[in-house]
């Protein structure tokens, strides 16, 4: 997993949902100011639905104080766009179905489901700087109050 200091590559090409429209950015496009990034599996399951209602209750808070808020699934836009207008969800959610952000955040981990094994993203949060400079890092997403989660790592930085 990428450590803060580290400057992570922001090059890559996402499909995202913002403002009830799909549009294709380079993820730097993402960084306008310092932003929050979290990882999260599935639109419509059970912990990631928790972190997604934590973050959408307190996303104009985590706004007004200087961030932008993207959270990253393998889910379709066009699953975004309905997650989003379900879960009354008013900031970034981006498609990476090839585990792009995992890919550049060194943050792809072996998994197991069912008895078999497989590569995917971790359930992690990143504060970014606008050049992609890690501010710090969430290894482990508390999805029952990820918001408060968000906020100490924030009171944290310098």
């Amino acid at each position: 997993m990428i450590s803060p200091g580290k400057k992570l590559k922001t090059n890559f090409k996402l499909k995202v949902v913002q403002d009830g429209a799909q549009k294709e950015v380079t993820f730097s496009e993402l960084l306008t100011r310092r932003s929050i990034v979290s990882v999260y599996m599935k639109n419509n399951t059970g912990s990631c639905d928790k972190q997604n209602d934590s973050l959408a209750a307190h996303a104009g808070e985590l706004t007004k104080a200087g961030f932008n808020l993207v959270a990253i699934s393998r889910d379709t836009c066009g699953s975004h766009l309905k997650y989003a207008t379900k879960k009354k969800i008013s900031y970034t959610l981006a498609s990476d179905p090839d585990d792009l952000f995992a890919k550049a955040a060194d943050s792809v981990v072996e998994k197991s489901m069912y008895g078999k094994t497989y590569f995917g993203p971790a359930r992690a949060a990143f504060i970014l700087d606008k050049d992609g400079t890690v501010l710090a890092v969430a290894e482990k997403v508390d999805t029952a109050d990820h918001a408060a989660q968000i906020r100490a790592m924030i009171a944290g930085l310098k």
